[in-house]
């Protein structure tokens, strides 16, 4: 019969997460996890089985709890546009104000073990997936509908472009949290939204947390 966690798991795993997240899998040892989520050995192996199981669900955790959370409440904002350019400009606040230097744990791992590690490849293909079409694309097909944005642009080119700066903010927050430079990024996805004949709302101030930064 199974012992009984004397523990909460979601607690447990936002430590391990936050470990993860700052170090790595790979420079993150089994100590560190102990240390970070303060249970047992035992206890560990209990309820995660092992460290790579672990893994794998704060990364679950992450996509639902700081990525689809966040692009879930964006969807909510009556700008669509706003809704994808606000994303930028709370990263930004995220990076320089609240001196975030973590970057995404999405694609912190990405870089780590998707080259190497199909499930993890595999898993993160599919959060950035869901980025590009359903968030991204999505916004921009209502913008245009709604004439906020230009007719002139491709929803679909412009979505991969988007991800792609957004993507690239976030690595370079890392090690060049620099807001001239993060803002110089933000510029070229507004450039590829243009407003359309109703005009562009302009953007609010950042009032939701950023996805994926940290």
């Amino acid at each position: 019969m199974p012992r009984k966690k004397e523990f909460d798991v979601d607690e447990a795993l936002d430590k391990a997460m936050k470990a993860f997240w700052k170090r790595g899998y790979e420079a993150t040892s089994l100590n560190d996890l102990l240390d970070h989520m303060k249970i047992q050995r035992a206890s560990l192996y209990n309820a995660f089985v092992d460290k790579r199981t672990l893994f794998l669900s704060t990364l679950r955790r992450y996509d639902r709890i700081h990525r689809r959370a966040v692009v879930t409440e964006r969807i909510k904002l009556p700008s669509p546009r706003q809704a994808v350019l606000g994303l930028f400009h709370d990263a930004i606040t995220a990076v320089v104000k609240n001196q975030a230097r973590n970057g995404c744990f999405l694609i912190n791992t990405a870089l780590e073990l998707a080259p190497h590690d199909q499930e993890v490849a595999a898993f993160v293909c599919r959060a950035f997936t869901h980025m590009e079409r359903q968030f991204f694309r999505k916004r921009i097909e209502q913008g245009i509908a709604i004439g906020e944005i230009s007719k002139s642009v491709v929803p679909a080119q412009a979505a991969s472009a988007i991800l792609s700066l957004y993507m690239g903010l976030l690595v370079l927050s890392r090690s060049r949290p620099e807001k001239r430079l993060l803002e110089s990024i933000a510029k070229q996805a507004e450039i590829l939204l243009p407003p359309g004949e109703t005009g562009a709302a302009p953007l609010a101030p950042a009032g939701l947390a950023a996805a994926c930064v940290n």
